[in-house]
């Protein structure tokens, strides 16, 4: 392979057999595991407060956001993983490639920053966990966060397949223990339906609750997922013949749109349970991880409901982590062109993260991390468009894509979608700045 070719995760590229058999379930289960990896980051802990304040705040109502986004990230993921597979590029590539230097420089330059934004609010996150389960001080439990660079390492050299799978075991803790929270908390069932596919004209009208939905919509499409997705889809080893990324792609599509299925359960999980629990008695307020934390129990009337809200946030910290590192090596060796040795790679990656972090828990203890945590949204919602438009120019250009460029509704579903997150984000930017 030449260099111009070579992929950006070389000691995994087309590693991950697919089967050949005309059962078309064998030939799926070789495809399952990068739509889990992506979805990681639609269940993060930069989402979680969002989803609590919607729901302490009003009830049910916001479930619809949480819909349209879900469906949103699917088409995104969709062209994301489609450029991978059908150009054999991934979307950092693909940028260095069509763009003057300059311009991919910047490019590189603002995703760079959107990573280490995203995986600041990972390892706070995950520091917050370790605290309230195990009452280790902040500052600590960020430091702890860096093991999982070790693990990263460690998983990878035995194969990806590995990795894949404790990202699919955390997500599936996740769900279990939001589903149990969610029965525990009997919530009004007629009401969840209703308001999860019908929109509210309250949206509109309420300049808190507009944004709020504004902020799960901007907080929700990851700009790292879209440089993920494109290049974790080629560690399979499908024939790279027309018919055989037609079959790649089909089955790709398929494990992203279960796997971002999933994620909007736990996202809904997690708004559904703070309406039924705080919002239905009368605590409005409450947007802050360690208040939904201290309240559960008493609310609920059961003793380990506390702990598994600590233990879901855990394993959301962590995962993320570990797909926000991976995300780092994806775009820098992309985007430049240079391919450092993995190690360095992630522990650049994550020493970004951890520093800003220590300092700022050192300075000002927990609530500095609460702004820090939402710099990080803003840092993101900042940057998103300039991973989206590329992506979507890329996906409707037919000399890259040949006969896999999208067909006329995707081409503009795909703009109406990049121009909606530029407005609602510039939007959220905006009343961030001023408000």
């Amino acid at each position: 392979m030449s260099k111009a070719h070579r992929p950006t995760l070389p000691n995994v590229f087309a590693s991950v057999d697919v089967s050949s058999s005309s059962k078309l379930w064998r030939r799926m289960l070789g495809f399952i595991g990068p739509g889990f990896m992506v979805a990681v980051g639609y269940m993060d802990p930069g989402n979680w407060a969002t989803d609590l304040a919607a729901g302490s705040r009003y009830g049910y109502t916001l479930l619809f956001v949480i819909m349209a986004s879900n469906l949103m990230a699917i088409l995104l993921q969709s062209l994301s993983l489609k450029l991978g597979i059908a150009s054999e590029r991934d979307l950092a590539q693909a940028c260095r490639e069509r763009y003057s230097r300059p311009v991919s420089f910047a490019l590189w330059i603002f995703a760079e920053i959107a990573i280490a934004a995203c995986d600041l609010a990972e390892v706070i996150g995950s520091a917050i966990a370790l605290q309230l389960l195990f009452h280790i001080p902040l500052i600590l439990g960020v430091i702890i966060t860096s093991v999982d660079v070790l693990v990263i390492l460690l998983l990878e050299h035995r194969g990806f397949r590995y990795l894949e799978a404790v990202v699919m075991v955390l997500i599936s803790t996740i769900a279990v223990l939001f589903g149990i929270e969610t029965i525990l908390s009997r919530p009004e069932w007629l009401p969840i339906l209703h308001h999860l596919f019908v929109p509210s004209r309250e949206i509109f009208h309420d300049r808190e609750m507009l944004y709020i939905a504004i902020s799960i919509l901007g907080a929700t499409v990851m700009p790292h997922n879209l440089y993920l997705h494109s290049s974790i889809v080629q560690t399979r080893a499908y024939p790279r013949t027309v018919e055989g990324k037609r079959d790649a792609i089909k089955f790709a599509n398929i494990d992203s749109a279960v796997a971002l299925s999933m994620a909007l359960f736990i996202n809904a999980a997690i708004l559904i349970v703070a309406a039924a629990v705080f919002h239905r008695n009368g605590h409005f307020e409450v947007a802050e991880i360690d208040d939904a934390y201290r309240l559960l129990t008493p609310l609920l009337g059961f003793t380990g409901a506390s702990m598994m809200f600590a233990l879901a946030l855990l394993a959301s910290g962590q995962n993320s982590t570990i797909t926000g590192t991976l995300a780092g090596q994806i775009v820098m060796e992309g985007f430049l062109d240079i391919h450092l040795p993995s190690w360095l790679r992630r522990l650049i990656t994550r020493l970004v993260a951890i520093i800003p972090a220590i300092i700022v828990t050192a300075i000002y203890g927990s609530s500095g991390t609460a702004k820090l945590l939402i710099l990080s949204q803003v840092i993101l919602s900042m940057q998103l468009s300039f991973a989206v438009f590329p992506l979507v120019q890329f996906t409707s250009d037919k000399h890259r894509m040949g006969t896999f460029v999208n067909s006329t509704w995707t081409r503009v579903a795909g703009w109406a979608v990049a121009i909606l997150i530029a407005a609602l984000n510039l939007w959220l930017l905006v009343e961030s700045i001023f408000a």
